[in-house]
């Protein structure tokens, strides 16, 4: 599960006095905790692994967007502190499905449900977030949908 690979990896960046390293898994650990308070549960579930790959995904772009802004603020150094964070958060995440993967994983789901127009986009949308989450970052699926369905 992603939740001991972040305490074994806590573990071993204090061990190695890596304090970037550490102050970005607490924050991850702050975050999963959140969100299982959100959740309304005192342990994590059997498998939470999705919950998980959800708050790491959207920390991940909450920094892409800082990133940008620090960089169109010319804070470089700013920019280069989340640059560092996001690596280190995606080095936590699963493998993402290729491009040609998703493309064929949506294809068969918009033939499943016969889509044939952005109407029918929330459909969908709906299976792949159930069927691929944690494996497609959303935003690019949507958009993969969105042109498929065009």
């Amino acid at each position: 599960m992603i939740r001991d690979d972040l305490k074994a990896a806590l573990v071993t960046a204090m061990k190695g006095g890596d304090k970037p390293k550490t102050a970005t898994i607490r924050l991850i650990q702050s975050a999963i905790k959140n969100r299982d308070i959100e959740l309304r549960t005192g342990t994590a579930p059997a498998d939470d692994d999705v919950t998980v790959t959800e708050v790491l995904q959207k920390m991940v772009k909450q920094r892409r967007e800082s990133i940008q802004l620090y960089e169109q603020g010319g804070r470089q150094e700013l920019a280069d502190q989340e640059k560092a964070e996001v690596a280190i958060i995606e080095g936590f995440l699963p493998a993402q499905m290729s491009e040609d993967e998703a493309k064929a994983a949506i294809e068969a789901i918009v033939a499943e449900t016969g889509a044939a127009s952005v109407k029918d986009m929330g459909r969908v949308m709906a299976l792949v977030k159930e069927r691929l989450a944690g494996q497609v970052d959303m935003a690019r699926a949507s958009a993969l949908v969105k042109s498929r369905l065009s």
